[in-house]
């Protein structure tokens, strides 16, 4: 036995060595004459320490150099290739008051000193999941919305590519996605043609399928907010989520290359051209039932936003379901674990996670919400009440408002707050909200 147990470490040595020299490798800049990769796409997410480039490529013997100013330097690794993800990902953050930067000859948006619009969306993927046993489990939406097919293949059935482009033509200085990005979680059913062909689960052919290939033209126009949803959990689509959107930069060594999948992230700030973003992980939190809310009184407890802050999150704090369900009970039992409303400073709040739009302001002036769940995935039943009186967790909604039809909305300055316009897939107005302090009225 003591024979066996230094050859086993000298297999791991070498396994471990072998690893570093492929790292080593890939992070090292490409020779000059090497074959050029494929370059799967190329884009800018923020977090709490500022822009990071981000590079997906294919056939990839190294990452490749990023020019930011004139000058060029060398991108790090975040996630070497794998059987699932045949993509090299490569990063680098991009250093404050940088004013261009590209990538394989690819200009890549960077921050402005202003911010004068800002593009929001989210639940864009094609929904493909199988039906499964009838459950009462604490996230309700995951139930019903099993057993549908949504026709990938039919660009009227499922827009997203064509809210990506309008996205991009509308010039936004920041791109919002309150998460949900990958849908396709089950194998298009035999003799459907709507979605035949179709790749499916946590990999890159989804993902590319899903979300990049769409997405490109809005990921080339403004750097992206990327909010978890509840799509992209450990189980799900956790993985693929925290290799390619997830901001915060890897730490490249073999051992956590790719960046491991966390349960919660804790909440950050993203502060850009003097706005600030909360973003909180809700991913988790579940809908129907108060499921450890204290964990997330803990989140709201820390957060220390200046006035003026917004709130991002994938799972609306208060919404209303086709039903007239609400949710979030997690969300709304942890609030009241803590003080009972949002921190002091957060005007407004971004939500998804219902497929619909919805617009409330309450009587106690707490922050308002938009829930924007349009951007692409199968649409929700129409909320048909008057949602004006509602109450939601003991709170009386002063005016609410429900749309159902695919899009985003655009948002910029007012006098006194904030204007935000709701377009449909081919950017016609829908209708426009201000939003005020505690409130918002709309067309």
């Amino acid at each position: 036995m003591a024979a066996v147990v230094p050859a086993r470490m000298e297999r791991l040595g070498c396994k471990l060595a072998a690893s570093a020299l492929v790292l080593a490798t890939l992070s090292s800049p490409r020779p000059a004459g090497a074959q050029s990769p494929e370059l799967e796409a190329a884009y800018v997410v923020l977090g709490p320490q500022g822009p990071v480039a981000r590079a997906v490529l294919a056939q990839a013997s190294g990452c490749p150099a990023i020019t930011i100013d004139g000058a060029q330097r060398p991108m790090n690794v975040r996630a070497l290739p794998d059987a699932t993800f045949p993509v090299l990902v490569c990063e680098l953050p991009i250093p404050a008051g940088a004013a261009s930067a590209s990538v394989e000859n690819s200009p890549l948006p960077l921050p402005k000193a202003t911010l004068m619009s800002i593009a929001a969306f989210g639940d864009t993927g094609c929904r493909l999941k199988a039906a499964k046993a009838a459950t009462k489990s604490a996230n309700a939406a995951d139930d019903e919305d099993s057993g549908k097919f949504q026709d990938c293949n039919n660009p009227a059935l499922w827009p997203f590519a064509q809210v990506a482009q309008s996205v991009a033509d509308a010039k936004p200085d920041l791109v919002i996605h309150v998460g949900d990005y990958l849908y396709r979680e089950s194998a298009c059913p035999p003799g459907d043609a709507g979605c035949a062909r179709s790749p499916y689960g946590d990999d890159w052919p989804t993902w590319k399928a899903d979300f990049f290939a769409p997405a490109a033209p809005a990921l080339l126009a403004a750097p992206w907010i990327a909010v978890r949803g509840n799509h992209e959990i450990c189980r799900r689509a956790g993985p693929g989520y925290f290799r390619l959107l997830d901001p915060t930069p890897a730490q490249a060594t073999p051992a956590q290359t790719p960046p491991p999948c966390l349960d919660l992230i804790p909440q950050f700030t993203v502060t850009l051209a003097d706005q600030s973003f909360i973003i909180l992980d809700s991913s988790n939190a579940a809908d129907a039932c108060p499921c450890d809310p204290a964990r997330y009184a803990a989140e709201f407890a820390t957060m220390k936003p200046k006035p003026g802050t917004w709130l991002l999150t994938h799972r609306p704090v208060w919404g209303f379901g086709p039903r007239r369900r609400t949710v979030n009970a997690t969300l709304q039992e942890a609030l009241a674990k803590w003080n009972g409303k949002l921190p002091d400073g957060i005007a407004f709040a971004l939500a998804g996670h219902i497929h619909v739009v919805e617009v409330l302001s309450f009587a106690d002036k707490r922050s308002p919400q938009f829930v924007l769940g349009t951007g692409g995935t199968l649409l929700a039943g129409k909320i048909k009440a008057n949602l004006n009186g509602e109450t939601i967790a003991g709170r009386r909604v002063a005016y609410g408002r429900s749309d159902h039809r695919f899009g985003f909305a655009m948002i910029e300055p007012a006098e006194g707050g904030w204007a935000a316009t709701f377009h449909d897939t081919s950017s016609a107005k829908l209708f426009s909200c201000k939003i005020a302090a505690g409130q918002i009225g709309c067309d």
